[in-house]
C-alpha cells in the first residue's frame, strides 16, 4: 500500500511516513522508497552546488577577462551564486570536502562558459582554475581586471 501510495500522492506517501516515524511504527516504512528520497536529498544538494559554482566561476572569469563589460548584473549574478554555495555548505558542512573534487571539473564548464559568452577565445582563460575555494568563497573577493588592450 505504501508504495502504491507513494506513486499516486507523494506527499500524502511522505506524511505517513514521517507519522509511521514519530510514533516509532518502523515496521510500517516503505524502507525502499525512503532510502531512494533520502539518497536523492545528497545527490540534489552536490548538483546544486556544483551548479551554482560552475555558474560563480564563469562570472569570476568574466570579471576579470572582460573588464570593459562589467556591470552590476554580473556582479549580482557573483554575490547570488556565492551566496547558494555557502548556504549550501552551511546547511552540509560536509560538502566542502565534495567542493574540492569538484573545483577542477566545475572550472573547466565555467572557462567554456565564459568564452562563449564573453566570445573571446578559450586559450584566455587559464587551464587550470586561477582562484582558490577560500577566495571563491569570500564574499569580498572579486579578481583583479586583466586588461587586453
Amino acid at each position: 500500500m505504501a508504495s502504491l501510495l507513494y506513486n499516486t500522492d507523494y506527499l500524502a506517501w511522505l506524511a505517513e511516513q514521517i507519522n509511521y516515524l514519530k510514533d516509532k511504527r518502523l515496521e510500517n516504512l516503505d524502507c525502499d522508497y525512503l532510502i531512494s528520497e533520502l539518497e536523492g536529498i545528497g545527490k540534489s544538494d552536490r548538483r546544486s552546488l556544483a551548479s551554482n559554482l560552475m555558474v560563480l566561476l564563469a562570472h569570476l572569469l568574466k570579471w576579470k577577462y572582460q573588464p570593459e563589460k562589467l556591470c552590476g548584473s554580473g556582479l549580482g549574478s557573483i554575490k547570488e551564486h556565492r551566496r547558494r554555495c555557502l548556504k549550501i555548505l552551511d546547511d552540509s558542512p560536509s560538502l566542502r570536502n565534495y567542493l574540492v573534487t569538484i573545483l577542477e571539473e566545475c572550472y573547466a564548464d565555467a572557462r567554456d562558459l565564459a568564452a562563449t559568452e564573453t566570445e573571446l577565445s578559450l586559450a584566455i582563460f587559464p587551464v587550470n582554475c586561477p582562484f582558490e575555494i577560500e577566495e571563491i568563497l569570500n564574499p569580498d573577493f572579486l579578481p583583479e581586471l586583466t586588461n587586453f588592450a
